[in-house]
This record gives structure tokens, C-alpha cells and sequence, in this order.
């Protein structure tokens, strides 16, 4: 008599397959969604018997669906605009938390919450290192990334200045040029700041450093000499003037102590001498206003920063990338979350781009991993198989029938 658990288990695996393939096809746009294949494995075998020479007659039960395994090759990258949206390049997940508990997603369309915490759609916690004392320290333990859209930054005072500025060696000795750029005081006011330099003989020129009248009651070690080599560049002083200082301020600002930088961080002069009109090119320094969050955003290690009105800016911390030893293995919890287990591995917490982790995309969403056209062409294979599974049920059901009609 035939058996109808043979066919049966061809129905219930093909229909299994069926299932993951429709689910592939529905999730084809799901953010960072990665694809699944069912694989099928034969069954016991009976022995009926041996060939002429010995060699076993066996007779298989059926399939049944061995394993389903998931495909986590990257998807497409897009651009959405949008700065909560990220997307990793490469290996690795986001690490989200919920009730103490960390999982798993390689889904970044975050979002923030009113009082600036970067979450899932879910409600999921995104999880990052801290900056302590205003340094990122990827010791430490992951906490809530957090965006200040409330916070106004307090003003930076000035403390350091250049000016990238070359002076006319053809000018007549006595002759003046002045420099000047607004700086900031504790309280976030500006003054204009100049330097006036002053022709005082061949490769010679002596400098004056001021504020506005009535900006500042005292000002000290302001003036000085700048020498200068036969090609040029400057010959003394050859390290920075320190100590320059503004005092009684306006507004009860505290004192100004500034740095001036006269090279660049290769050593290279940035005021100079030849024959030309004197003119300045660039000027910097590092004071700012007080202001108010603008935006923020994320590099590709996921150092995370605000951008505020005055333009300064403030790093707020990392976010965390995992990897597992066999993400294949993961245990999948639904919204594109997952979970660790003994075959997947712990998780192995750290930064992106550093090991095998993949660096992060800003304002970027990975795509589903689901190719429309291979899912159609094993679509058609699995039906086709359900239906050859439920004609040899016909086929057993009608022998069946002529079989108890024998004896009747």
C-alpha cells in the first residue's frame, strides 16, 4: 500500500518554501531586509530487500525542510536627505535596546523622539559610546545616543588667531598694513581685532595688535618685531606670540589671553614678505557666539555631531557596531530586529570601520537584499512541486480505493 506521509511531506516542505518565498516578495521593500532560502533534505529509508549483488533495496519516506538559511549580502545603498537615516557599509548591525536588552538590526531609518533620543520606529534605544570630559571614550559602557535639540551652546572665547598674509618688501620704511577679523570674548562679543604692521627697515616689519577705543581699558604684550629671511619667509620669532592680552572689557567680559599662530602645522610661514601689494588671504580663529541647536550628523566611524547656529559644533558620541561569528544563525525577532544565540555567537561590540565592521553611510538606507526576478523563478519551482505533490496524493488515494475494492 502505498504511503500518504510520503506525499504529505512533500506538501508540508514545499509549502514551507512557499511561505519564505512569499515573504521574501512581501518584505521586497522593507528597509535592510535580508532574503531567506529553504533548503530540503531526504528522509529514513526503508530496506525492502538486496540486489543480486548484496547491494541494498531501499525505499525513502519522503523530505522534510532541513534548514532555512538567510542571505545577508549587502543591499543597495540610497540617499534619502535625511540625517536620522543611516545605513552600514559592509559587515555589521546597529546595536538597539529595549527593557535593558540588547538586539540586533541592520535597519537605520531612526528617528528621534521629543526629548532628542535616537530610537527605532519601534521605540528601540540606538546604542553608542560616551564622550566624557569631551573626549569619545569607546571604553566605556554603551548608553542612549542622545541629540540636544533643546540645548543653546554657551559662547567660546577667542583664543588663538591667524592671519595667512604677505607684505609688500618694496614698501617704503614707515609704511602701514593692517589685518584685522572679529574675536570673541567669554560672553560671546565680538571685537574686531587688528594687527597693524608697520615698515621698520629691510626685512623689518614691527606689528601692533588693538581693539576698538573703549573696548578694553588695558592691553598688554600687543606689539613686537617680525624679521624676515632673504626668501621671505619669517626668520623671528620662531615659535608663536603668546600672551596677548585684552583687559576690562566692555560688558564685564573676562580678559582676553590670545595665541597668535604665525606658522602652519608643517612649519610653513603664514605671514611673509615679497614684492607686491600687501594682502591677506585667509584668517582664523577659534571663537564663536553663543547658539542654538541647528542639526547634527554622522561620519563614516559614527562619531555623532551638532552643528549649532554660531557654527560650533559638538561631538555627542559614537554609535556602536556588532558583529557575530555567524550571522546566518541569528534568531529573527520581527521589525527587522535580531537576536544572538549559542550557533550565531556573542555579540563583539565596538566601532565602525575598525576590524571587520563596515563603516556607517549618513543620511543613507540600505535596501532589501530581495531580487524580484530570482523569487518568481523559485516561486514557480515550489508550486510546481506542491502540484506533483498533490497529484501522487490523487495517484495513492485512487489505488487506495481500487485496492478495498478488490475485496469487496
Amino acid at each position: 500500500m502505498p504511503s500518504f506521509s510520503i506525499a504529505l511531506s512533500g506538501l508540508q516542505a514545499d509549502s514551507t518554501a512557499l511561505n519564505t518565498i512569499g515573504n521574501n516578495l512581501a518584505n521586497l521593500n522593507t528597509t535592510a531586509f535580508k532574503k531567506e532560502t529553504v533548503n530540503f533534505a531526504d528522509m529514513f529509508y526503508q530496506t525492502i530487500g538486496t540486489s543480486g549483488s548484496s547491494a541494498p533495496m531501499q525505499v525513502g519516506i519522503g523530505t522534510r525542510v532541513s534548514s532555512i538559511s538567510s542571505d545577508f549580502s549587502q543591499g543597495n545603498l540610497n540617499s534619502t536627505g535625511n540625517a536620522t537615516d543611516m545605513a552600514i557599509n559592509g559587515n555589521g548591525f546597529f546595536v538597539v535596546q529595549q527593557s535593558g536588552t540588547n538586539e540586533l538590526t541592520r535597519t537605520g531609518n531612526f528617528q528621534l523622539s521629543p526629548t532628542g533620543n535616537l530610537t527605532t520606529s519601534e521605540g528601540y534605544s540606538v546604542m553608542g559610546y560616551p564622550v566624557v570630559n569631551g573626549v569619545l571614550d569607546t571604553n566605556a559602557a554603551l548608553i542612549q545616543m542622545n541629540v540636544p535639540t533643546a540645548k543653546t551652546q554657551l559662547a567660546h572665547p577667542t583664543t588663538g588667531f591667524s592671519f595667512t598674509t604677505s607684505l609688500n618688501s618694496s614698501s617704503d620704511v614707515g609704511a602701514t598694513y593692517t589685518s584685522s577679523m572679529p574675536m570673541y570674548d567669554s560672553q560671546g562679543t565680538a571685537h574686531n581685532v587688528s594687527v597693524t604692521f608697520t615698515k621698520t627697515a629691510n626685512n623689518e616689519w614691527g606689528y601692533s595688535i588693538a581693539m576698538p577705543g573703549g573696548d578694553a581699558a588695558t592691553t598688554s604684550n600687543n606689539t613686537g618685531t617680525l624679521e624676515f629671511n632673504s626668501d621671505g619667509t619669517l626668520a623671528s620669532p620662531t615659535g608663536d606670540v603668546a600672551g596677548i592680552s585684552f583687559s576690562g572689557l566692555a560688558g564685564g567680559a573676562g580678559d582676553m589671553t590670545l595665541s597668535w599662530s604665525l606658522r602652519d602645522a608643517n612649519g610653513n610661514s603664514l605671514i611673509t614678505q615679497s614684492a607686491g601689494t600687501s594682502s591677506t588671504n585667509s584668517s582664523l580663529q577659534d571663537g564663536y557666539p553663543s547658539g542654538t541647536y541647528k542639526s547634527f550628523s554622522v561620519d563614516a566611524q559614527g562619531v555623532m555631531r551638532a552643528t549649532y547656529t554660531n557654527g560650533g559644533t559638538e561631538v555627542l558620541g559614537q554609535i556602536a557596531i556588532a558583529t557575530v561569528a555567524s550571522p546566518e544563525s541569528l534568531g529573527r525577532l520581527g521589525s527587522n530586529l535580531y537576536s544572538v544565540n549559542q550557533a550565531s555567537g556573542a555579540m563583539d561590540i565596538g566601532v565602525a570601520g575598525a576590524g571587520s565592521r563596515g563603516s556607517i553611510s549618513d543620511s543613507t538606507l540600505e535596501q532589501s537584499n530581495v531580487d524580484i526576478s530570482t523569487e518568481f523563478a523559485n516561486l514557480i519551482v515550489a508550486q510546481r512541486s506542491f502540484e506533483a505533490n498533490s497529484k501522487t496524493v490523487t495517484a495513492f488515494d485512487t489505488i487506495t480505493q481500487d485496492t478495498i475494492n478488490m475485496i469487496r
